[in-house]
């Protein structure tokens, strides 16, 4: 897996963001909450991903488009590292539900325990379905 994010990657469709917010689960790592779905997709993708960021607490659009500037960088960077052996195919969505402003050093390690919370969940419903 490259370290690309290009554009069969992003989640796009409302129809499966409405239904990963619907049927999915989550994972937190407090500031970040990942919505997570496993699917099927036509493309060769083992993962789709949409970053979002409250207006509630960013009012400015200059302060939510950094935070998920800095989301989907730190994904970017790391994705390989968590889904190089896949197979399974999944729907994610990563919310920013922090009030801070955080620098991309702070963004990356927070990530890293999200995904390592996420591998933790799936590999115990791996383990329960055996």
């Amino acid at each position: 897996m490259s370290f690309t994010y290009g554009k069969k990657e992003k989640l796009k469709s409302k129809k499966l963001i409405d239904q990963l917010f619907t049927e999915g689960q989550s994972v937190s790592a407090y500031p970040l909450r990942l919505v997570y779905l496993k699917t099927e997709f036509e493309d060769a993708v083992t993962a789709k991903t949409g970053v979002s960021v409250s207006k509630r607490y960013f009012k400015n659009a200059v302060d939510r488009n950094r935070i998920k500037r800095l989301l989907r960088e730190s994904y970017r960077l790391n994705k390989h590292r968590y889904f190089n052996n896949f197979t399974t195919q999944y729907a994610f969505m990563i919310l920013y539900i922090g009030k801070e402003k955080l620098t991309f050093s702070e963004v990356e390690t927070k990530m890293n325990k999200l995904f390592d919370k996420f591998l933790n969940k799936i590999s115990h419903e791996k383990n329960s379905e055996k």
